[in-house]
């Protein structure tokens, strides 16, 4: 970790010369200034980790300090020193962004713990920001494609993103629909507001309504406090119904009102919270036919349903499968600190040729696992999983070769494609997603012209 550094604005040479043995006992890197215009005109450049700045010197004050850091780099701490500190001071710093008020004369281990403070959560805001950032590639990542289907989604995403619109996103399960939900609010005014996912399908039925909506202290037995629901919690932001088909009919009502009039009433309670919040909806159910058949309110449904993303399962953009791959070995060998820099070209095959159950999440799964029992550099046949070649056909055993487990299976898959399309090799080319040249080496190589 490279030494922390602390920009001191002190317009007292010998303070600032104090400051100066402190701060280097202390482990921290120093830069000096006399006057605020000098320190911000620098700060671009310098960037410190904590910014300790006097109240009164000539020219600008320390609450213009605090003010012009707050405006360049607000998750920067600003501690403001000074020899009046009073009660309207303190607040008036603290109103301006200010970390901390240190009134003089103080010794040195009171500045050592607010420095050490102050550092921390500066530290913690640059994990949280990577945090974010990292959460954004992965989102993303997942998003990426090259076929008709992800491109129309995505550019669907940019258009919607913007408004205050309900979605509600369909596809299967590992498709990525929380993804394209947290990118929606990333691209959001919302984004720097709370994203709260509530997964209906888990939370148990006798708890789903406290934990959406709170509750009141002495509203049930055990209710020692008060608690704000999930509603509460996402103010201003974004709340993520994973799995909504799964609410119950009577939280369906109370959902459907919470929309219509956007307020909250929690449980035990008589007073209504106004909500602002973003409702979007994910689902691995047709809900058309849940309404049909009685399990799902249809005024919900249309509640809901403002405007639906539907996310193709994996099999049915098998263009998208090798950038997918590759996107993921390159996480991974970075993840495990590997230098990895393909895949064969049979593995690929085998990756093309699979029906992907899991969607993109088995195939996340996969090339971690590859990439881990991967001591080459490229994955090969060798560092697939056995139960990945297992599941191709279901006839693989275990104890055979992984080349000739991958040799029934190509054989089987081409026997099974060619027949479902009468021989016809550009059909079959399409379906697989491989050129024709691939197909005839294919069926040159298994012996199966005949079956043409």
């Amino acid at each position: 970790m490279k030494t922390p550094k602390v920009l001191v604005i002190e317009d007292d040479i010998q303070m600032l010369e104090n400051y100066s043995r402190m701060l280097k006992r202390f482990g921290y890197e120093c830069l000096l200034e006399t006057t605020a215009e000098s320190a911000l005109k620098d700060l671009e450049t310098s960037m410190p980790d904590i910014v300790l700045t006097d109240l009164r010197m000539p020219g600008s004050s320390g609450f213009d300090v605090i003010s012009a850091v707050k405006q360049s780099n607000p998750d920067v701490p600003v501690v403001l020193i000074t020899a009046y500190a009073d009660i309207p001071t303190a607040v008036e710093a603290m109103k301006k962004g200010a970390y901390d008020v240190i009134a003089k004369p103080f010794t040195s281990e009171q500045l050592e713990i607010v420095l050490e403070r102050a550092l921390r959560q500066k530290l913690l805001k640059d994990e949280n920001r990577r945090l974010r950032e990292r959460l954004k590639e992965t989102t993303s990542a997942e998003l990426i494609g090259k076929g008709p289907a992800m491109r129309e989604v995505l550019g669907l995403i940019e258009r919607i993103s913007q408004t205050e619109a309900n979605v509600l996103i369909t596809g299967e399960s590992g498709t990525g629909k929380e993804m394209v939900a947290r990118l929606i609010h990333q691209k959001s005014p919302r984004a720097d507001k709370p994203f709260i996912p509530v997964d209906c399908a888990a939370i148990p039925e006798n708890l789903i309504e406290s934990e959406l909506f709170g509750y009141e202290k002495g509203a049930f037995t055990g209710a020692t406090t008060g608690r704000e629901g999930l509603f509460e919690a996402a103010s201003k932001g974004t709340v993520f119904l994973d799995e909504v088909g799964e609410l119950p009919l009577l939280l369906q009502s109370k959902l459907l009102r919470v929309l219509q009039e956007r307020k909250v009433r929690r449980l035990g309670s008589t007073r209504f919270i106004t909500l602002d919040v973003r409702i979007i909806s994910a689902t691995n159910r047709e809900l058309s036919r849940s309404v049909s058949e009685g399990l799902f309110r249809e005024d919900l449904y249309y509640r809901l349903n403002v405007i639906n993303i539907h996310l193709p399962p994996l099999r049915e953009r098998r263009e998208d499968i090798p950038v997918l791959a590759l996107h993921f070995l390159k996480q991974y060998s970075a993840a495990y600190e590997k230098d990895i820099r393909g895949i064969s070209a049979d593995v690929m095959e085998m990756l093309e040729g699979y029906r992907w159950p899991g969607n993109v999440r088995e195939l996340q799964n996969l090339i971690e696992r590859a990439v881990i029992l991967c001591n080459g550099d490229d994955l090969t046949i060798h560092d697939m999983p056995s139960e990945f070649l297992a599941k191709g056909k279901g006839t693989f055993s275990e104890l055979t070769t992984y080349q000739r487990a991958k040799e029934t299976f190509e054989k089987q898959y081409l026997q099974n494609l060619i027949k479902s399309v009468s021989g016809n090799i550009s059909k079959a080319a399409r379906v697989a997603g491989l050129n024709r040249r691939t197909i005839y080496r294919l069926l040159e190589k298994h012996n199966l012209g005949k079956e043409r």
